[in-house]
């Protein structure tokens, strides 16, 4: 009897130990292919032996899983990171090419909030008095037009959008050289004012800011006409306009000193 009881309890200790040395090393090989030879002779504890495998290498699959996904978390945010600053380095390369084609003193300023009244026809740059900054300088982007300096404080000053019914600058034509104003609309479209009946303009057409200016220098991208409209009130014609920069992806304007 004593060595019926001797002999079970040493069986199922070579059984337990590869168990313990699964569940404390997950990975280690060698005690699962003990586990299998000591359940090999009795065919009922194979199913059992291969369960208990399953547990721990799935245990020691989900670990990698949750490490790979950390790792994938980390390079998609470094990844982010570097799409973000080469887009911001594409970005100052056109300012910077702008800024040596033109012939008159500027400075870079950065975007940094809107007034949440007035969402979409003013902003808020980190540029103020100290940088030279001052009211009723003209604020483009290398793709044209974007608006004017209307309140400024000791570092920061908010921009009137063109969009904004109260922007005016004088436009012209770039094909035909006709002459009329540019305002903003409550709707926030674009509007081509005071042309004659007769005024060669056409959809299409290219406005850029005219010499007839007293805030903007001559020739700044403002947009293109897309509609051409029969004025109820006078023998004139009105233009929408398109503006060529996209007032809602603006993160650094350029500032234009007089």
């Amino acid at each position: 009897m004593w060595r019926k009881y001797s002999k079970t309890a040493a069986y199922a200790s070579i059984l337990i130990i590869p168990f313990l040395i699964l569940f404390f090393h997950p990975k280690n090989y060698r005690a699962a292919g003990l586990l299998d030879a000591v359940v090999r002779p009795v065919g009922l504890l194979r199913g059992t032996a291969f369960e208990i495998k399953k547990l721990f290498f799935y245990r020691e699959t989900y670990d990698y899983y949750v490490r790979y996904k950390k790792l994938s978390e980390i390079l998609k945010a470094r990844l982010i990171m570097i799409r973000e600053n080469a887009l911001a380095e594409d970005r100052y390369e056109n300012i910077q090419s702008f800024r040596e084609h033109q012939n008159y003193a500027s400075i870079v300023a950065n975007v940094i909030g809107r007034d949440p009244s007035n969402w979409n026809a003013s902003l808020i740059i980190d540029r103020g008095h100290a940088e030279g900054v001052e009211v009723g300088q003209p604020v483009v982007s290398p793709l044209g037009v974007v608006g004017r300096v209307f309140e400024v404080g000791h570092s920061t000053a908010k921009v009137m959008l063109l969009s904004d019914p109260a922007f005016a600058v004088a436009a012209v034509d770039e094909r035909s050289r006709e002459n009329g104003l540019l305002t903003g609309t409550l709707q926030g479209v674009l509007r081509l004012q005071y042309l004659t009946d007769n005024a060669d303009v056409k959809v299409g057409d290219t406005l850029v800011t005219s010499r007839l200016s007293t805030a903007f220098p001559e020739g700044l991208l403002i947009g293109q006409i897309t509609d051409v409209q029969a004025s109820v009130n006078a023998h004139t014609v009105e233009c929408l306009v398109d503006g060529a920069v996209d007032l809602s992806q603006l993160e650094e304007v350029i500032v234009i000193k007089k």
